[in-house]
C-alpha cells in the first residue's frame, strides 16, 4: 500500500513562514484598534470630540474654509459601528457643529467630515493612557472669532439698566449685606441670612431653589439694618469669576454612590452666580456653564480677561477612606503647603490637565509657566481675607474640616492680581456627605453662605475704583 508522502517545511522554510504570519499579526493590530468609546462636548467655548480606543492611532486633518469644514482621515481602524455613533451622538443645538459624516476612505483609513456652523480653529492631537482613559484622538474645534467676555457682562448690566423698574428697584442688596457685616465684629460672621429670590442660570436650579423655599420672601433689607456705609459703595460694575472645578473629559472625584464632583460643583456654582446677579453692581462670570473642560491655567486667564475683583473655585474634596469629612477653604502659598493634606489635595487638583487633556503644542500652553511664577504676596495676603471671610460662613452651615484657610500651590489660584480662593465644599467620598451634596437644601445653604462670604470680604475691603465704571 503506497503511503502519501508529507513534505514537512525546512527550519528556514518554517521561521520564513512565521515571519509572514507574525507580520500578518502585526499590521491586524495596526488596522484593528479597538474603539472603546466616542464622545462629544458641546459648548460656546469650543466643541471637543473624542475617540478613545485600545491602541494609539495617528489622523491627517484638512480644513476647507467655504464652507467650513474638517476632514481628518483616521489611519488603523476600519469602519465600524462605534464610529458611526459619533454621528448621532452630535445635537443640532451645538454651537460649532451642524453635522458629521463618516465613511471608508482606502483600507484601514477611515475619513470623518465635520460639518462646521462657522469657522473655526481646529487642533487635533492624542492622549496617552491616563486614570480611566485608554488612548484618546481628541478633538477640539474653536470658533474662528469670539465674543468679549467682559464687554457681554457690561452689556447685561446695561440691559438689567433698561428694564422697568419694579417694587424693589431701589434696593441694593450686596450694600445691605456689607452693611451687617460692616457693623459686625470682624469674627462674628452673619447667622441669620436674608432669604434669597435670584434666578439660577438653568430651570431645574431654580425650580429647586423655589421647592426649598416657598416662602421665600423678595430681597429686601432687614428692618434693622443700617444704611450702606458710603466708604462701601461702588459706581461700576463689581466681577466674580466662579469656577466649578473638573469638567466635560475630567469628572472629578466620584462618590461611593457615582456621584461626580464636575456635576454637583456646576450646580452650586450657578446658584452662587445667581445670587450674584441679583445684587445691581456685580455679576458673575463663570469659567465654565456647562460640562465641559477647561485647561486650569486657562481658567485663570478667563478671569483676568474680564477684570474679575474676585475668583473662586468650587470643588468637592475626596480621600482613599470615608472617614473625612467637612469643608475646607485654600489660598495659595508662596512656601510651600501649610499641611501634608493640603499639599496632597493640591497635587490632585493641579493633576486636571492630565486627566481633561489637554494640547501641550497648542500656544495657549506656553504661557502657563510665565503665568503661574506671577503671584504676589499682596494677592495672597488678600485671598487669606477672602478665605476667612467664607469659611465663616460656611461653617454655619455646615461642618468644617480645618478652622482656618489652609494653603498650598494650587495652580487655579495663581492669577496675580486677582484675590483667588478654593473652595472644597463637601468630602464626595464620604457617604453623608455625598448624600448633601446631591441634596438641592444643601446647595442652597451653601450658595447663600458663599454669598454672606463675599459680602463679608466687601466689607472690609471694598472694590478699589478703576477706569470701568460701567
Amino acid at each position: 500500500m503506497n503511503k502519501k508522502t508529507v513534505a514537512h517545511p525546512s527550519r528556514r522554510q518554517a521561521l520564513q513562514l512565521g515571519g509572514v504570519v507574525l507580520l500578518l499579526g502585526v499590521q491586524h493590530i495596526a488596522r484593528g484598534a479597538t474603539i472603546v468609546a466616542v464622545r462629544v462636548w458641546p459648548s460656546k467655548d469650543y466643541t471637543r470630540l473624542t475617540i478613545e480606543s485600545d491602541g494609539e492611532i495617528k489622523a491627517k486633518q484638512f480644513f476647507i474654509a467655504e464652507p467650513p469644514r474638517l476632514a481628518v482621515d483616521i489611519e488603523g481602524l476600519d469602519l465600524i459601528p462605534a464610529l458611526r455613533e459619533l454621528v448621532a451622538k452630535v445635537k443640532s443645538d451645538d454651537p460649532n457643529i451642524s453635522g458629521i459624516r463618516v465613511g471608508q476612505n482606502a483600507p484601514g483609513v477611515v475619513r470623518l467630515v465635520i460639518d462646521l456652523k462657522q469657522p473655526m480653529q481646529p487642533q487635533v492631537f492624542t492622549l496617552r493612557p491616563v486614570a480611566a482613559y485608554k488612548y484618546r484622538l481628541v478633538f477640539d474645534l474653536y470658533p474662528a472669532q469670539t465674543i468679549d467676555p467682559l464687554e457681554a457682562l457690561i452689556a447685561e448690566r446695561l440691559s438689567d439698566k433698561d428694564k422697568p423698574e419694579t417694587a424693589n428697584a431701589g434696593n441694593d442688596p450686596l450694600g445691605d449685606l456689607m452693611a451687617q457685616h460692616a457693623n459686625k465684629p470682624a469674627d462674628k460672621p452673619s447667622s441669620n441670612p436674608s432669604p434669597s429670590t435670584s434666578k439660577p442660570a438653568n430651570s431645574k436650579v431654580a425650580a429647586a431653589d423655589k421647592d426649598k423655599n416657598p416662602g421665600a420672601a423678595p430681597a429686601k433689607p432687614p428692618a434693622d439694618v443700617v444704611a450702606t456705609p458710603e466708604k462701601n459703595k461702588t459706581d461700576r460694575l463689581v466681577i466674580v469669576a466662579l469656577d466649578p472645578g473638573h469638567g466635560g473629559e475630567d469628572p472629578g472625584a466620584i462618590g461611593p454612590g457615582g456621584t461626580r464632583e464636575k456635576d454637583v460643583v456646576l450646580q452650586i456654582a450657578h446658584r452662587l452666580a445667581s445670587r450674584i446677579n441679583q445684587q445691581p453692581n456685580m455679576r458673575a462670570y463663570l469659567t465654565r456653564d456647562a460640562d465641559f473642560f477647561v485647561p486650569l491655567h486657562v481658567r485663570v486667564q478667563k478671569a483676568r480677561r474680564v477684570q474679575a475683583d474676585l475668583f473662586i473655585s468650587i470643588h468637592a474634596d475626596a480621600f482613599f477612606t470615608a472617614r473625612p469629612q467637612g469643608a475646607s477653604v485654600f489660598a495659595l502659598s508662596e512656601k510651600g503647603a501649610s499641611s501634608s493634606a493640603a499639599r496632597w489635595i493640591a497635587d490632585k487638583e493641579n493633576s486636571a490637565d492630565l486627566v481633561g487633556g489637554i494640547n501641550v503644542k497648542a500656544k495657549d500652553a506656553q504661557v502657563q509657566k510665565a503665568l503661574f511664577d506671577m503671584s504676589t504676596t499682596a494677592q495672597i495676603n488678600d485671598s487669606l481675607k477672602l478665605g476667612s471671610a467664607m469659611l465663616g460662613e460656611i461653617g454655619n452651615v455646615g461642618k468644617l474640616h480645618k478652622p482656618r484657610v489652609e494653603q498650598a500651590s494650587f495652580a487655579v489660584l495663581k492669577a496675580p492680581d486677582i484675590p483667588s480662593v478654593l473652595v472644597e465644599t463637601a468630602f464626595i467620598s464620604n457617604p453623608d456627605e455625598e448624600a448633601r451634596l446631591r441634596s438641592e437644601a444643601y446647595q442652597v445653604q451653601l450658595a447663600d453662605a458663599l454669598m454672606r462670604g463675599i459680602a463679608r470680604y466687601f466689607s472690609k475691603n471694598p472694590p478699589l475704583a478703576r477706569n470701568r465704571a460701567l
